[in-house]
């Protein structure tokens, strides 16, 4: 079953083995920022999640940050 992993330390990513992996915004909001107006930060989780579709419908042999 294809995986994303999100995450805001991207080594702790590879270390774990994930094949798939999404940087996000920092490590207390990683799909958000609190301190954004609510169209912005929605805009912010909505390219994450579109990027993370977009991974799992890419074919990796390896590890692979997009």
């Amino acid at each position: 079953m294809p995986v994303v992993h999100m995450a805001s330390i991207v080594p702790i990513s590879k270390s774990v083995g994930a094949n798939r992996i999404i940087p996000t915004v920092a490590i207390p909001y990683p799909l958000g920022n609190p301190n954004l107006p609510p169209e912005e930060e929605a805009a912010v989780r909505r390219k994450l999640v579109e990027k993370a579709l977009g991974a799992l419908q890419t074919d990796v042999a390896e590890q692979t940050v997009f």
